[in-house]
This record gives structure tokens, sequence and C-alpha cells, in this order.
């Protein structure tokens, strides 16, 4: 709980002088764990469930209604979660030795405003619903007691309804991840034994910083995950899960998924709309809502440059504006690289095992509702899976690790021969893997400004030659936009350069900047790529060795088919192209010309010449591969403007 020593209370019996209430727990004889209720004939407005509500079956209630008496109050006081000022909170010892929980601390949370009574008297009504499960609840949700309430509806108004459930320490997991050891903190408040290493399929103890926290991040995922699945499959959804609202408990090494005061049925209360696929709709829209609050937890917890607000509203500015979270990377390097030239350790835990982490943020932040994880799949997502557990993973997520593996190799700085013919491996394998065959995807997922990675045909930038003047390129982009429904398509090639000085320029990488454009208008068909004109039982026989040349490894798994004769793609037909340069220096008619001359010789000739890009072979969200008229491959990512600072 986030009990801050924020004042102290002085010899403090009641934290508002509440009435001795009318009713009183007691603890019961019997052998089976519960509590009997004696209440007066007075009636309270706040629920005092017994076992006679649920039927004879259903056993004990475990809401109970105590008196202020049984509490000692301790001399700290707390503003509730977020700052809520209809909420107070305060740390007290059971000190009735008739009642189970002598000796044991728990937490009084007084609730004064409306909306904070509400939440309190729902958090009860959540509790009777999944008494079923009491272990499972105790394990993944903080334990309400009981509560405290007037004894009579005319002090109903003034008089605060007070809520006593489980302490788990003074800090939730956003306060833990706040302090500077916060992580061998964790490691100790969770115990983390090779027991716990078995529980996330991870044997190793220690380690690298990498590892160390991917270790403890996959435990404190697995156990969210868990917890909120729990409350999915009994029909109910949290709608508050934040890292605020999250605690980590010292004794049984669990999660809490905090109070389940605004938890909401997943059925319609109104029995005029009560039809099944209405409340299919509600429970997917609800599920989904969890889904993205994970999301975000996970984000903060790997990425802690997100705990801070102005970051971490830069991030969701990201989202809100509709960008594929898939691109959260090429958005995210910039703002997380500018503060750590070394490494950034989160980064390194997210492009682990082929970019895995990046795959689940994205798949848990999907735009779309309907596209994002459920709990049960991301348990068995690759990331939150250690290297013992044998996972099988789906073409989507082979697809996936295809495309990160290239980009991160991309940005390398490549010379060796081996590291180009394996990414032009990579490039060819991904095209066989293209998931969007269909002309229509082009014509949905083109539009955008896409930044050139990588050309199979040409390397990119300075060399060991020694021209004059000298010229460093910096990003290349490619933008296509479109005004009408016909596929004609305005195509815009950007090309950054800077004229660096001539003495200095190994050093001194300052200079002139300026911009060479190429703007063209294009309209795209359907196409096919042929690998085998001929046909018979020698061309089965060459796309079996094909076949077997581009999955072989652990692609292997990415296609169980043999490769096509032709590939799909589509056909890019190119207009005349018109050609500008600007700079911010004036430069004479000669100078011009060879600065002109080797920007054309340090980029791809597509770039340059539009026209020279005949097809496309590979799309999805973040990845495009265009084919050249010389066969060479060009690799984009697509690019979205960042938010301004």
């Amino acid at each position: 709980m986030p009990l801050a020593a924020a004042a102290a209370v002085a010899a403090c019996p009641s934290p508002v002088g509440l009435s001795r209430p009318s009713c009183r727990a007691y603890a019961c004889p019997r052998r089976r764990r519960g509590f009997r209720l004696e209440a007066s004939s007075s009636s309270a407005s706040a629920p005092a469930p017994t076992a006679a509500d649920e039927g004879a079956g259903a056993g004990p209630c475990p809401v109970v209604r105590f008196d202020m008496d049984d509490f000692a109050i301790a001399d700290r006081v707390s503003v509730g979660l977020h700052g809520r000022s209809g909420e107070m909170i305060f740390e007290a010892t059971v000190r009735d030795p008739s009642s189970e929980l002598y000796g044991s601390t728990v937490v009084l949370r007084q609730l004064k405003s409306s909306q904070a009574k509400r939440r309190g008297r729902r958090a009860l009504e959540v509790l009777k619903k999944l008494a079923r499960r009491q272990m499972m609840y105790d394990s993944y949700a903080l334990q309400v007691h009981g509560y405290i309430a007037p004894g009579n509806a005319a002090e109903q108004e003034d008089v605060p309804f007070v809520l006593v459930h489980g302490y788990h320490g003074s800090y939730s997991l956003h306060h833990w991840l706040q302090l500077s050891d916060w992580l061998p903190t964790l490691e100790a408040t969770l115990a983390l034994d090779e027991e716990q290493a078995r529980r996330v399929g991870d044997d190793s103890v220690g380690g690298p910083a990498v590892t160390r926290q991917l270790r403890l991040i996959r435990i404190l995922m697995r156990d969210l995950l868990i917890g909120v699945n729990y409350l999915h499959s009994h029909g109910l959804a949290h709608t508050e899960l934040r890292l605020e609202n999250v605690h980590v408990s010292p004794i049984d090494k669990h999660v809490k998924v905090g109070i389940l005061g605004n938890a909401s049925d997943f059925h319609d209360s109104d029995p005029s709309s009560s039809t099944v696929a209405s409340n299919n709709e509600r429970r997917k829209m609800m599920i989904a809502f969890d889904m993205r609050c994970v999301g975000f937890i996970m984000a903060k917890m790997v990425l802690r440059e997100l705990l801070d607000s102005s970051t971490f509203f830069k991030f969701k500015s990201f989202l809100t504006k509709g960008n594929d979270p898939s691109c959260l990377r090429e958005f995210l390097l910039p703002i997380l690289c500018q503060n750590s030239p070394s490494g950034n350790i989160g980064l390194q835990m997210l492009d682990r095992q082929w970019g895995a982490g990046w795959n689940l943020l994205a798949l848990l932040l999907a735009t779309k509702p309907e596209k994002r994880i459920s709990c049960l799949d991301a348990l068995r997502h690759p990331f939150l899976c250690g290297p013992k557990w044998r996972i099988n993973p789906s073409t989507s997520i082979i697809r996936w690790g295809l495309g990160s593996t290239a980009v991160r190799m991309t940005e390398d700085y490549i010379y060796g021969r081996h590291q180009r013919r394996r990414l032009a491996y990579f490039v060819e394998l991904m095209e066989v893997l293209n998931p969007n065959l269909r002309t229509e995807s082009w014509l949905q997922l083109l539009p955008g400004r896409w930044r050139l990675l990588y050309c199979t045909g040409r390397h990119i930038g300075l060399t060991l030659r020694q021209p004059s003047p000298r010229i460093l390129i910096s990003d290349v982009f490619l933008t296509v936009s479109s005004e009408s429904v016909d596929p004609v398509f305005c195509v815009t090639s950007d090309i950054g350069f800077r004229i660096m000085p001539e003495s200095n320029w190994p050093h001194d990488k300052s200079g002139t900047e300026g911009v060479l454009s190429a703007t063209t208008s294009a309209r795209i068909t359907a196409g096919r790529v042929y690998i085998h004109e001929q046909e018979g039982k020698e061309n089965r026989v060459a796309s079996s060795r094909s076949s077997r040349r581009y999955l072989r490894g652990k692609w292997r798994k990415g296609s169980k088919m043999e490769l096509p004769a032709s590939l799909a793609s589509v056909n890019i037909a190119m207009d005349e192209v018109d050609i500008s340069m600007s700079c911010k220096s004036t430069l004479n008619v000669n100078s011009a010309e060879k600065v002109l001359q080797e920007i054309r010789t340090q980029t791809p000739p597509e770039m340059f010449d539009l026209s020279k890009i005949v097809c496309g072979t590979y799309i999805d969200a973040r990845l495009m591969v265009l084919r050249g008229v010389n066969g060479s491959a060009l690799l984009f990512i697509r690019s979205n403007p960042t938010t301004d600072s």
C-alpha cells in the first residue's frame, strides 16, 4: 500500500471518531475458517452478507463487519491512491484476541465521498462473487477482510465507510521502480531462489544486468497476467490496472492486482439490452481495455524512462494518434538512446529473442481492440517464457523475428561480405513469408513515410574513397501519399546530405545541410516474381531445393509448404521524375554538379531515379521491401514523426 509517512497522527484512537457499530464479528469456534455475524435489528446500508445469502452449499461469506475497537491505529496516514481526496489510508493492527487476524497488520481505507463509498461497496460485492475460489483471490488480489460502517442510516451521509483489507508493504510497484536500488530490493522481496527461477523456465540467478532484470520482469508479468486472467474467467474486468494499483506481497511472493472497487461485469445490467451479441461485444471490449493497461504496465517496467510523466505522455500520444504500435521501436529509439549512449537495458531486453518483447508490447497495445492478445496467449508468448521452455512459435512470430533481426543488423555499419550475404538471405526469406499477398493490402499499408535501411546492390554512405567534396548522407526517406480512391500515389524520395569541410572532415562532421528530392506519381497493379519459368518434374525438384535453402535451421518452422514457382508482388509503374536540390549555402553550377554526382554515388540509384523501382515483394505495418530493375532489394522501415518536445 502506498502508506508514505505523509503526516504523523499523534494519539489517533479512530480515523474519524466513528461511533460504535451495532454489529460485531466474533471468531467462529468451528474448525472451518470463517466468522459468525451477530447483528441487531438496526439495518445498515453497507452490505453485510451471511452464509445464508448463497444457499446451504456456499459456505461462510468472507465479508465481516468489524468494530473500530478491534484495531490499534498506527501513527501514519496517507491520502488515497492517485491523490484521491475522497480516500484516506491508515495502517492498523488487529488487537481483538478472538479474531483470526489477531496481531496481523491491516489497512483501513477510509472512504468519505459518495464515489469512494461506491467503490468500497463494489469491492465487497466482487469479493462475495469470487468467494468460491478464495485461495486464488487471496493469491492475486488484495485480500478484503471486511468493513466498518455507521450503525444507523441517519449517520450514513456524514460518517465515512471504512474498508478493511490486507497489508502488503508500504509501496506499490510504482514506488518500487522509483527506488535507486529497486532491482536487489525486489529480488529480496520475492526471494528469487531456484524454485522461483523455474517458474519462468530460467535457471540463471544473477548474471548480467539484462538477464537479471528480464528474469524479474518475467515473474512480475506472469503473476500479473494470471491474476487478470482469474478475473476475466469469472466474468469481471478490473478496469483500473496501473502500477499504482499493483503490489508485491513479501509473504506469499505474489503480485496483487489491487482493490477491485471499479471491477465491472461483462454482462450488461440492463435486461432490455441483455442479448448474447451485446454481452459478447461488451466482454471483448472490457478485456481489450484491461490488456491495454497491462501493456502500459509492461512498458513502464521494462523501459523505466517511461516513469517520467513527460516521456510517457509522448509514448501515449503516439498511440492515441492512431500509429501502429508495431512501429514503437522506431519511435522510441532516439528517446531511449538520448541519455544512454552506451546502451539502454530496457531496449536490450525487448530486442532479445529476435525482438519478442516488441512483439508482445505491440499485441498488448494494438490499435484495434479485437487484435489485442489475451492473458492465456500472453502467458505462452516467447518473451515471457525462459530458454528452458520449448515454445513452438507461430508463423507471425517467425516473420516478426526475421524483420527484427534484419533491422538490428542494419543498425551496425556492415563491411563484411558474410554479413551482407546474411542480410540478403533474410530479405529473401521475408519475401517468401510475405503476409500481405493481395494488392488491396498494399493500397492500405503503402501510404506513409518510410526510411531506407539497406540496399543489397549498393553500400550506402562513405567508403575508403576521398572524393571532393566530402558528402555525408543522413536519412533517406520515401514518402507515399494518396489523395484519391484510385491506386495512384504520389511518391517522393528525400535524400538528406551534409557538405563537410575539406580539411578536417574525419573529425568534424558539421557542415552545410541540404536535401535532394525526387517526386513522381505511381500506379500499382497485381504482379508475380517468377523464380522458375520451366514446368515439370525438374521444376518441382528445383523448387524443393530452393525451399530447403530458404527454410533451413530455426526458420524451417516458418513454412510447411514448398517454395512456389513465383512469388506474389505488386508491379509499380512510375511516371516522369521531377528532381530538385536545395542547400543552405550558395553553390555554383560546377560545385552543384559535383555534389549531385557524389550523392548519386553513395545512394542506391532507385532512390535517385524512382522509375527504376519495378515491384514490391514484402510489406507489413513496419517493414517494406522494394525491388529495382537490376534485382537489388531495398529494405524500408516505417518512420512515424516524433512528438514535439
